[in-house]
């Protein structure tokens, strides 16, 4: 069996390490993890998104390299097709395809106002103009797929890539006091339940490293 390895930076604070780890749990990958501190100056500037390139998460498979969330989804996808990481019918797999790229390059503003951060609560947190805009469209976006495909999950019965992709958002939901319509909070639920998503949460509440531009009481 191909030996594959995972190079993540901090599980409380990295939405794309959360991702690359989620699709790597979907696929039915057998990975290891390797940790790159939060303090490496080139993982510390995309935490703090200050870098155009995302170099982390990273998956070593055999003597292929893949970054990038989208590029490693497809290419599980394409190697693991017995795992359904799409949706079968051609509707719902284009609309997986558009969401699940339109939350990797879009909802700056979400990103920069609201930084992952699963240790952060903040009970009654004022959210901005621009990234509400961007929740709005959030929320749209699951109440349609939820509504289409009948939930728990956007596609259906099992998870997707668009879950991985949206996860994170989940968790932001939570740390921002971020209120959902019912049907969205029980999609939240059941992001939130889904057993690799609480082994990485779990993880996370273990890790040593603080980051303190990203622990600021803002």
């Amino acid at each position: 069996m191909t030996e594959a390895t995972l190079l993540i930076s901090s599980k409380n604070y990295s939405s794309w390490s959360l991702r690359g780890f989620l699709l790597a749990k979907l696929s039915g990958l057998s990975f290891k993890e390797e940790r790159v501190s939060p303090e490496d100056p080139r993982a510390k500037e995309e935490l703090l998104m200050r870098t155009s390139s995302i170099l982390v998460p990273c998956l070593i498979h055999g003597e292929i390299s893949v970054w990038d969330t989208i590029a490693i989804a497809e290419y599980l996808n394409e190697n693991f097709p017995e795992s359904n990481m799409l949706p079968r019918e051609i509707h719902a797999r284009a609309r997986c395809r558009s969401i699940s790229g339109e939350m990797h390059s879009g909802f700056a503003a979400l990103r920069s106002s609201l930084p992952m951060n699963l240790r952060f609560r903040k009970p009654g947190f004022t959210v901005w103009s621009s990234a509400q805009t961007d929740i709005d469209r959030i929320i749209f976006l699951w109440q349609e797929c939820l509504t289409t495909w009948k939930g728990p999950f956007l596609f259906g019965r099992l998870p997707t890539i668009a879950d991985c992709m949206f996860a994170p958002v989940v968790t932001r939901f939570l740390s921002y006091d971020v209120h959902v319509n019912p049907i969205c909070q029980e999609y939240c639920d059941t992001i939130l339940s889904w057993s690799p998503m609480k082994e990485w949460i779990a993880a996370a509440q273990d890790e040593p490293q603080g980051i303190m531009e990203l622990d600021l009481d803002f």
